[in-house]
């Protein structure tokens, strides 16, 4: 008898569910997050031989007890909580929220789904991943160190910086600052330690895109032979993607990171528009490299003013545009992913 034990993961505590193939429960078991957590889990599921692991959001809140789970020799499938969730409302007309049903819910919706995601060991995409991930907070925090200088340069000089604000040219406009009280004086310090903090943060991501760089050739991947996509992009799609063989179709590859269009026809009119679904950072990905071709002479910009020609509106253009990279970043994963397997 096949059995799926579902894992609701917390911070303190998580609570698996076993369940048969007719989806009846066979046990419950909660454990504390802890050193002992996953002998505690085994323990309890010897009973069950043949048995299969399914942990809600085995990429986010559940990695750790994923991971090692599968050190432990155990299968591990990870499941969306937006599916675990359609789960629970189709079920029961209500999306009921309790730990046991939680769990149940993400062995069911492991057990039904057609192409269940495998949880492997940590791979070098993962390493790009969190390279990425980092990279991204701290130009987030950048940008809004940004932000706030430029507000308080505006109350020291009128105008403020209009252009693309810089460290030296913030400490140009204030040294150009006469203070003249205590509130201009106050405004220049924190100023100056704004600017002291944007410029640490220019020296780390500099370190941290010489990192990507490197990590990404190791990686020896294609992707940057596509114009528009350099090493960040690269590591964001390698990451974020994962492994490409998940994807039996490029169609497929694009409504994961959004860039397949969704029809939205009326009567004889024939519209699509676009798609808020999907991986949006890896739809990100795929926009800048699209902005990029469109800006330049290359080959998307051939294809966009094409797009144009046919009637197409701006948007709708770069839509179709980020759609054809779609395809190619997938032909361009498909051949590394065969690369590596001949090597």
């Amino acid at each position: 008898m096949k059995v799926m034990i579902g894992i609701d993961p917390h911070k303190a505590t998580h609570t698996a569910v076993a369940v048969d193939e007719h989806e009846v429960v066979l046990g419950e078991f909660k454990v504390s997050a802890s050193k002992a957590q996953v002998g505690l889990l085994c323990e309890w599921a010897d009973g069950f031989e043949k048995r299969q692991w399914a942990v809600e959001s085995a990429n986010g809140l559940g990695c750790l007890v994923a991971r090692q789970l599968v050190a432990a020799g155990e299968t591990v499938l990870d499941v969306s909580p937006m599916l675990a969730c359609r789960v629970r409302v189709f079920g029961s007309g209500r999306s009921n929220k309790n730990d046991p049903n939680d769990a149940r819910s993400v062995a069911i919706a492991a057990m039904r789904s057609d192409r269940p995601a495998l949880v492997g060991d940590d791979d070098h995409a993962r390493i790009l991943r969190l390279l990425v991930k980092r990279h991204r907070d701290m130009a987030q925090l950048r940008s809004t160190h940004c932000v706030r200088l430029h507000a308080m340069l505006a109350e020291l000089a009128a105008g403020g910086i209009g252009t693309t604000i810089t460290v030296a040219k913030a400490n140009r406009l204030l040294n150009e600052v006469e203070p003249f009280g205590e509130v201009t004086r106050c405004r220049v310090l924190v100023a100056r330690e704004l600017i002291a903090d944007i410029a640490a943060l220019d020296t780390t991501l500099a370190a941290s895109k010489k990192r990507i760089t490197s990590a990404v050739t190791a990686s020896r991947t294609s992707l940057c032979d596509i114009y528009g996509i350099g090493p960040i992009c690269a590591a964001t799609i390698i990451g974020y993607v994962g492994d490409v063989n998940r994807f039996d179709t490029k169609a497929q590859f694009a409504s994961c990171n959004g860039t397949a269009p969704l029809e939205a026809s009326s009567g004889a009119r024939v519209r699509h528009r676009l798609n808020p679904r999907g991986n949006r950072t890896l739809n990100f990905a795929i926009h800048i490299a699209a902005v990029v071709q469109f800006r330049n002479q290359s080959e998307g910009r051939i294809f966009y003013d094409r797009k144009i020609g046919e009637g197409k509106t701006h948007k709708e253009a770069i839509r179709a545009l980020k759609r054809q990279i779609s395809d190619r970043v997938f032909r361009h994963l498909v051949a590394d992913a065969r690369a590596a397997t001949t090597t």
